[in-house]
């Protein structure tokens, strides 16, 4: 598992080794669903970053505000 974090946000990635890639999704936050994938940790982490950002581009285009990062869910999720 590899974890990023881009402004405020907090993503996860596995490798799945039958598909070839790492893919994810941002982890706290539980109203809206974001995820993302790559070839490359790289890639993955680009991806990630990328998805965050269409994710509060799209909040925003659609007038709503985006689901603020929530610590409580990262943290359960880590320890889980």
């Amino acid at each position: 598992m590899v974890l990023f974090n881009h402004k405020g946000y907090v993503g996860y990635a596995e490798f799945d080794e039958e598909a070839g890639i790492f893919s994810g999704q941002v982890i706290n936050i539980s109203r809206d669903v974001v995820t993302f994938w790559g070839e490359t940790v790289e890639e993955s982490k680009t991806e990630f970053m990328i998805s965050v950002d269409g994710y509060l581009e799209f909040c925003q285009q659609q007038n709503r505000l985006p689901e603020p990062p929530n610590d409580d869910q990262h943290q359960e999720f880590i320890l889980n």
